[in-house]
């Protein structure tokens, strides 16, 4: 019985753990996409990329560590490849837009003076 009440109240545990590992997949993705947009010099599609982190992301060292990585792996993978493999910035919005949704998801926003 004691085994059973324990799976009960572990189970709650495990989406949550799950719904981090997504929302963490998210903002690693954010990152990719900011990292492309700094390589390819679309600084307006980077900076939504930034605000879009800012906006909708907890302030943690583990989120912020999975921009950063996103960003850094993006921008160093883009660069090693010829001009031309550059994607669009409309191209980067799009994926924003669609990350944007993603997020909203996983990410509801933070209550108003709450940052």
């Amino acid at each position: 019985m004691r085994q059973l009440i324990a799976l009960i109240l572990l189970v709650p545990l495990f989406a949550l753990a799950d719904a981090e590992a997504a929302a963490l997949a998210a903002v690693r993705d954010l990152g990719a996409v900011n990292g492309q947009a700094l390589a390819c010099g679309h600084r307006a599609t980077a900076a939504r990329a930034k605000a879009l982190m800012l906006d909708r992301a907890p302030r943690t060292y583990a989120y912020g560590e999975a921009f950063q990585d996103g960003t850094n792996t993006a921008f160093n993978a883009q660069t090693r490849m010829a001009p031309e493999a550059c994607p669009t910035a409309p191209a980067l919005d799009q994926h924003l837009d669609e990350l944007s949704a993603r997020m909203a998801k996983l990410l509801p926003a933070p209550a108003e003076g709450a940052r």
